[in-house]
């Protein structure tokens, strides 16, 4: 768990020095991370994801960060693809990597607002354009929908825990369902045991996903129409 402390210093520290250096301006800040520095997410994520605001990330825009990087960080691995830009940054401890990905999809409008990123483990707070809670549980509940992961649970959970809706169908709950009641306790252990506090670990290797189960199950159906349209529009994150 030091490790982890640790490791969000270093984090906040390069979210900072984005923001220092101008590089936050045309970028809307998701991902797990967005969550625990902004929203307080209770379990640690390893790398800094990014969507466009607008289309300014360019090859101008690559090369500046990629000389301003370089110049103050240790960069082992730089790319610049059709749908991504990535950065890899060893830290002094050579424990896991610091990466930076900026996805060339532009944010839907009306998706971000100002938010404050920060952390008990760094004394600054750094402001930062990131996704709403509403629009991060429908992308959310599809990631876990596409690819069943543990991780992606627990953040729905989480969001429907500070009273965020699920903007899904209902056909898209029952689905939803079928894989939370497919999660081992030995899964559940594994893959969350090492990221939690031990308080939460033991409660989710004893509860699961009952909580999200529960309001998934009670929830008032009857939103096909509406919900799926909704859906068609979002493809991001």
């Amino acid at each position: 768990m030091e490790i982890l402390i640790d490791y969000e210093a270093s984090l906040m520290a390069v979210l900072q020095w984005l923001r220092s250096n101008r590089f936050l301006d045309s970028l809307a800040f998701g991902g797990d991370t967005m969550l625990r520095l902004c929203h307080e997410l209770p379990r640690y994520s390893l790398h800094l994801d990014f969507w466009l605001i607008k289309e300014e990330v360019n090859e101008e825009y690559y090369n500046r960060l990629n000389i301003a990087l370089s110049h103050d960080h240790n960069v082992t691995d730089t790319q610049n693809s059709h749908s991504s830009i990535l950065f890899e940054l060893l830290r002094e401890t050579k424990i896991h990597k610091i990466k930076i990905e900026i996805h060339k999809a532009i944010a839907p409008l009306g998706t971000t607002e100002e938010k404050i990123a920060f952390s008990p483990h760094f004394p600054s707070q750094v402001l930062v354009r990131g996704f709403t809670l509403g629009y991060m549980s429908t992308k959310k509940a599809l990631a876990l929908l596409e690819y069943g992961e543990i991780l992606d649970a627990f953040d729905l959970e989480f969001l429907v825990r500070r009273g965020v809706s699920l903007d899904i169908t209902d056909e898209q709950k029952r689905r939803i369902l079928l894989i939370l009641r497919g999660f081992s306790k030995r899964e559940i252990d594994l893959k969350l045991g090492s990221i939690l506090q031990p308080d939460l670990r033991a409660y989710y290797s004893q509860k699961g996903f009952a909580y999200l189960q529960e309001k998934l199950s009670f929830e008032p159906w009857g939103n096909e129409t509406k919900n799926t349209a909704s859906l068609k529009n979002k493809s991001i994150l």
